[in-house]
């Protein structure tokens, strides 16, 4: 049998990407494809360090007695598919990272975990014999070993574990028992499954039947996959639509071809009814992967799909890496959020990734949203994604009243608590209906920006159209530019002295509800409340059984959720992500706003929707209020082609981090300086370097710096060259570099 060899990428932080040759032993040959996490000795000392197998070869290349051999495939790897690898090289070169770092996010190395095990107690002798066992042990009086077989007697097998629960049988008892040859022990193996795969309760199992409109959207979508394979689609419905119908139908149709489909949710707190439909519907042939499952549980599921069992993965963007054989479909729900862009390196977009990886299975890519990312209706209009609209909600429901409330005049007539006279009467007219209500906290952008109560009035940056943030030392910094000024006592508008930062959460915002209406039952839903992986399934079910009248909570409660007893929504404090620092602060707003607005009446009964602001005439409210999307997007859009931002322009963001900030300031000088050389051409404009938003974390200091482009070939050129700038000078070794474009 001739030689067969492995080329393996070395796990080295010291030498990424490099590429060795390695002997691959009979006795693995049948265990070792592209992507298997292999064991090798390396280096003078034949040290065992993990690779990963990225291709084959017959012939050694080099002198076959230096060639070393593969010791053993990692017991804690999972092989995955070689469509990976191809992704992994991908994103290497899109997102500015190296191979190795890349390959750790395709092919996660996903922990061997031993299988679950459950055992079960059986009669091994006839009844006869039984009986007569059992008439001993009550004359020797062993009631323990009576209660046992009595039980066995009945119900002919039981769970041990509930066995010992149950009866208050000792482990020992069993064990004498199964000595004496009475009864026999099994162990079978068991998956962990998620809970709400084992209980769906509470969704409609069957097919739904789609609306007209509905319909006609599923139909195109179809149609366009079959004569453009390779074009994404973009379903913008309004909420409470019913896109989750058509994603489960699409779905449907993929599994009844033998192909396989992936779910992108933004995270596990802000889609779980999501989860539970599919649940329902699909049952055991889907896998649930989140970050809150324990290790094992992940595990199980990444078994199952494994095995072939689970044909649809759900899950947020990790879950895009699953290693499907046979991928059919990626659906990216609420493809708006942020969520889908990872903060470390690479430091990838999760719908362009579902696109590459599209093209690389032949896989179609479907995008969906209420309020689609100005990016992705950008592209549909440029002709790259094909757009499909929804505009009714689906069965017998209707749009929301919408109602902007002026907290200003609030503050004029003596009300200085965050709930206004309207939003108080409505709360009020709900609990005598028994209906619900859900008071959102905009906490976006929580005390970023400092802005007027009494007129309303932002302090921004002079030089960005960003506002500015309050740093420690009575400081305000703009995160684009570094533009500081000091820390303003009074309204520059204005005059007042009600001028500073937002400081309110949604456990005062708790109090304050609670204080109002004692007679009501309120739930909280945030990162407090949500501990633990069943944390947010928990309040939501108990929201939705009407447990309680009242739910407070931040965004993870107004996205993805459908209350149909909910017929009032309010939102409090609107203007803390209006003034974020940041270029989509408006679109991000509108984005919330509108989510939000559309929890409120999904059912039959007709609802209600408060928008409280001290700036009720910015576009993005009113807009929101009037849930006018294209009006919005228009005037947006003007403004980002003036300023050049996406996605009218290019803007590559340079991330450094470092533990001298002298150091760091340095560096960062230093790029400058070589951006200047490198445009001759002048086809760049730098912002910046400024701190970054937080611009210390566990030691580090934290700096930005933005790079203007009109094309994106110019923004990834520069990227490259700066790579290589930064990899050759030994004095950017202490600096932490990471890159990101159009974000």
């Amino acid at each position: 049998m001739s030689e067969r060899y492995a080329d393996v990428i070395v796990d080295l932080t010291a030498m990424p990407d490099r590429v060795f040759r390695y002997r691959i032993p009979e006795k693995l040959a049948d265990q070792i494809c592209r992507g298997t996490c292999v064991e090798i000795p390396f280096g003078r000392g034949d040290k065992m360090t993990r690779g990963y197998v990225i291709g084959f070869g017959d012939e050694p290349g080099i002198d076959p007695a230096k060639i070393k051999e593969i010791a053993a495939v990692s017991d804690r790897g999972i092989a995955a598919e070689s469509g990976l690898i191809r992704l992994a090289a991908w994103m290497k070169k899109t997102y500015g990272s190296s191979m190795i770092q890349a390959l750790k996010t395709t092919l996660p190395v996903r922990e061997r975990e031993n299988r679950k095990t459950e055992d079960e107690i059986m009669l091994a002798v006839n009844d006869t014999m039984a009986g007569e066992i059992l008439s001993g042990y009550q004359k020797k009086h062993f009631t323990a070993k009576e209660r046992l077989l009595a039980a066995l007697m009945r119900e002919k097998r039981i769970n041990r574990g509930e066995a010992q629960k149950r009866l208050k049988i000792t482990l020992q008892t069993i064990r004498s028992m199964e000595g004496e040859g009475v009864i026999s022990v099994t162990s079978s193996e068991i998956d962990r499954l998620p809970s709400v795969l084992l209980s769906p309760e509470g969704e409609q199992s069957g097919p739904a039947v789609l609306s007209d409109e509905q319909e006609r959207a599923r139909d195109g979508i179809i149609q366009s996959f079959r004569r453009e394979p390779d074009k994404p689609c973009l379903l913008a419905g309004v909420t409470g639509s019913g896109k989750t119908l058509v994603y489960m139908d699409l779905s449907e149709r993929m599994l009844a071809e033998g192909r396989e489909v992936i779910v992108l949710i933004p995270e596990i707190a802000l889609s779980w009814q999501i989860v539970r439909r599919f649940a329902a519907r699909f049952g055991k042939k889907i896998a649930v992967i989140h970050s809150r499952m324990g290790k094992a549980e992940r595990y199980d599921e990444f078994e199952r799909v494994r095995r072939g069992e689970a044909k649809i993965v759900i899950g947020p963007r990790s879950a895009l890496f699953t290693p499907f054989s046979n991928l059919g479909l990626i659906i990216v729900d609420e493809e708006q959020e942020g969520a889908y862009q990872s903060d470390e390196t690479p430091r990838y977009d999760a719908r362009e990734v579902a696109i590459k990886r599209g093209q690389i299975e032949n896989a179609r890519v479907l995008f969906g949203s209420a309020t689609p990312s100005f990016d992705s209706v950008h592209r549909a209009e440029s002709g790259i994604y094909r757009l499909f609209v929804m505009r009714e909600r689906y069965g017998d429901a209707v749009l929301p009243d919408v109602s902007i409330v002026d907290m200003r005049k609030e503050l004029r007539a003596g009300n200085t608590s965050m709930l206004s006279g309207a939003l108080k009467s409505a709360i009020a007219e709900r609990l005598e209906r028994h209906e619900q209500t859900i008071l959102f906290l905009n906490k976006r952008g929580y005390t970023s920006f400092i802005s007027c109560r009494s007129c309303g009035h932002v302090i921004k940056c002079p030089h960005c159209d960003v506002s500015l943030t309050a740093h420690r030392g009575g400081r305000l910094i703009c995160h684009y530019c570094g533009y500081e000024q000091p820390m303003v006592r009074r309204c520059p508008s204005c005059g007042s002295p009600h001028i500073s930062g937002f400081r309110a959460g949604t456990e005062m915002a708790e109090g304050i509800v609670k204080k109002e209406f004692p007679e009501a039952e309120i739930l909280r839903m945030d990162s407090d409340t949500t501990h633990g992986k069943e944390g947010h399934e928990k309040i939501v079910k108990a929201f939705a059984q009407h447990q309680a009248d009242i739910l407070i909570g931040t965004q993870m409660i107004v996205k993805g959720h459908d209350f149909p007893d909910v017929t009032l929504v309010g939102v409090l404090l609107a203007d803390l992500s209006l003034f974020e620092s940041d270029y989509r602060s408006g679109e991000h707003t509108y984005q919330l706003l509108v989510q939000a607005i559309g929890r409120a009446g999904r059912g039959e009964k007709k609802g209600l929707a408060l928008i409280q602001t001290y700036r009720p005439d910015e576009p993005c409210i009113q807009a929101a209020a009037r849930q006018d999307y294209r009006a919005f997007y228009n005037q947006e859009m003007g403004v980002r082609r003036i300023l050049g931002y996406p996605p009218c322009g290019n803007l590559l963001a340079v991330h450094a981090s470092g533990r001298s900030e002298e150091k760091l300031d340095r560096a960062m000088g230093f790029i400058t300086k070589y951006l200047t050389l490198i445009d001759r051409r002048k086809q760049t404009r730098v912002i910046g370097p400024a701190p970054e938003t937080v611009s210390k974390i566990k030691d580090y200091y934290r700096r930005v710096l933005y790079i203007k482009t009109e094309t994106e070939e110019t923004a990834v050129r520069i990227r490259t060259l700066l790579e290589a700038y930064i990899d050759i000078n030994s004095g950017f070794r202490d600096v932490l570099f990471s890159y990101d474009l159009n974000r």
